[in-house]
């Protein structure tokens, strides 16, 4: 082991359906982590590759032909990525596992322990999350299986937004169809946790005012905040309401759905399929599901889908600003908000109307303020940091914090 490498290290995954994401950290004190290396392995099961970086941003080498013949799937994935961590931080002991369960139903407002009971309670959510849920418990059980005895915490994406209004979690169903749990849950909920928790230091002046946090990756959302709490959030039962994303269309008329049904002949699985993987983005380019194709496309489908994107993005702002009775700021994370200055200019430009007045030369530099001085409401640019997130969680929740420092 290298003599910067602590003992004992936590170990954070964001399961996927092809991908498997990973972090490791280590305790630098009270509630501060640090992280030692950050990667992922996608193309699981087809053409494996990993790629992973250290602290200090320098790629560290994996043996691609050992990846490419026994990367089969996702246990196979787990196994190596294990087998591989001895390896390159040799002494290093992994003394728990956190994960970022997308769906954490209604009763959790905050990360747990994994234990048997709650892994079954947390498989019956899976209908609500097919693309996320199965992935994200199949790596508990990897885990369990790898890693025999080393405890596990489920960090869930919608716990921060549990203690709502009532309103704004109520699907205007009748009562006995709701009993069983059928409500608004949202999502992305470490993402805002992450932000709410570092605008304090980095915008102290909004961080207890009306803010509202634009996560725009693939998965795209926006939550409310006021004084650091989430008030609403666009996504809703499911991981498919509110703003426009990558496969997956956002809100969407419900006759619609029985149209696809009813008029087309559609299988349930069919629809799952349309509503998941062949929407939004993909869908109504026929290009990609990626910004960056659509933005570098000088296709007119492609400059529909921005448009669209933006539309979307701006009509849910002022929604947002409605539940909020105002706006003190609006901050863009998650892989678009961060690195696309022209979807972030776009959105800003539609939400003027709310006083907020975009520095366009800050916004191109990718500033972290990039609203102009003096402007009534200011804009952000903040990348987030959901593996932190769930690392702070598993080691609190397992008393771990202060160790190795």
């Amino acid at each position: 082991m290298d003599s910067s490498t602590p003992a004992d290290v936590v170990l954070v995954l964001n399961a996927g359906s092809s991908s498997l994401k990973f972090a490791m950290y280590a305790s630098a004190g009270a509630l501060a982590w640090r992280a030692l290396a950050r990667g992922q392995i996608e193309g699981i099961g087809t053409t494996p590759r990993m790629i992973v970086k250290a602290a200090d941003g320098s790629l560290l080498t994996v043996p691609a032909l050992a990846l490419a013949s026994s990367v089969v799937d996702g246990r196979a994935a787990l196994a190596f990525l294990v087998e591989w961590l001895n390896e390159a931080f040799a002494g290093a002991r992994i003394v728990g596992v956190g994960h970022r369960v997308v769906h954490g139903g209604p009763s959790h407002s905050s990360p747990v322990v994994v234990t048997p009971a709650i892994l079954d309670e947390l498989r019956k959510l899976e209908p609500l999350a097919p693309l996320h849920q199965p992935y994200n418990l199949g790596a508990i059980d990897a885990v369990a299986q790898r890693l025999p005895g080393v405890p596990q915490v489920a960090c869930f994406d919608t716990s921060f937004h549990r203690g709502q209004p009532a309103v704004a979690e109520l699907v205007p169903l009748p009562a006995e169809l709701r009993k069983g749990g059928l409500q608004r849950y949202g999502f992305h909920g470490l993402s805002y946790e992450y932000i709410a928790s570092v605008l304090p230091d980095i915008a102290p002046a909004i961080a207890s005012g009306r803010v509202i946090i634009a996560h725009l990756g693939s998965g795209a959302s926006l939550c409310a905040l006021r004084d650091g709490r989430s008030v609403d959030s666009s996504l809703g039962f499911t991981a498919l309401d509110g703003l426009c994303m990558g496969t997956r269309p956002g809100a969407l008329d419900p006759g619609v759905v029985l149209y696809l049904f009813q008029g087309l002949g559609m299988s349930a699985q069919e629809v799952e399929t349309v509503l998941y993987k062949r929407s939004g983005l993909l869908g109504i380019s026929g290009i990609s599901n990626d910004m960056r194709d659509l933005l570098a496309s000088d296709a007119a489908s492609a400059r529909l889908a921005i448009d669209y994107f933006v539309y979307r993005a701006a009509r849910e702002i002022g929604a947002m600003a409605a539940v909020l009775g105002g706006l003190d700021a609006i901050v863009f994370t998650a892989g678009i908000g961060e690195h696309s200055a022209e979807v972030r200019q776009r959105i800003c430009e539609a939400s003027a109307w709310l006083g907020l007045q975009l520095d366009r030369a800050a916004n191109d530099a990718h500033a972290t303020c990039i609203s102009a001085p003096g402007s009534k409401v200011s804009a952000w640019m903040i990348p987030t940091n959901e593996e932190l997130m769930i690392a702070r969680h598993t080691g609190r929740l397992l008393g771990l914090v202060g160790a190795n420092p």
